[in-house]
């Protein structure tokens, strides 16, 4: 079994990352660490200030990446199959498309839902992941972050 963790690397992901090992552990499950950063800016324009944006964008990647990384070195110390991968896209089609190409059975992802009085909100990326994912989505809610 496959279990897909979307992280967006936010301070609600080590709630996401808790329950996901215990979902991990409880079906010995391989578990895959997903972080989609935005794409490369397709144009910034010339000169000093366009470079710090590129910059700026390979930066934030690059610490992403190492963050997803080290996260999964720790679960594989820990005795759990995990690997880390690192996109770049539209978040909610990027989670879809790894799913698919990666076998996933089942994806994990924290959702900010609030209730509204015509019943729970959720964000537009977990929306469209629910709408169309074509397995189980499992949302663990921001009442789990400390």
């Amino acid at each position: 079994m496959k279990l897909l963790a979307a992280l967006d690397l936010s301070r609600s992901s080590p709630a996401v990352l808790r329950e996901t090992i215990l979902w991990a552990r409880r079906l010995s499950a391989e578990l895959i660490l997903l972080h989609v950063a935005p794409p490369d800016p397709d144009f910034v324009g010339y000169g000093a200030r366009s470079e710090n944006i590129r910059l700026a964008s390979t930066y934030k990647t690059q610490h992403a990446e190492n963050q997803l990384e080290a996260l999964a070195i720790e679960l594989r110390k820990d005795g759990i199959r995990t690997n880390a991968l690192l996109v770049q896209g539209d978040v909610a089609a990027m989670i879809l498309q790894e799913t698919d190409r990666l076998h996933i059975d089942a994806i994990l992802m924290g959702t900010h839902a609030r209730a509204t009085t015509s019943g729970p909100y959720v964000g537009s990326v977990t929306r469209q992941v629910l709408h169309c994912a074509a397995r189980p989505v499992i949302l663990i809610p921001a009442q789990t972050v400390v």
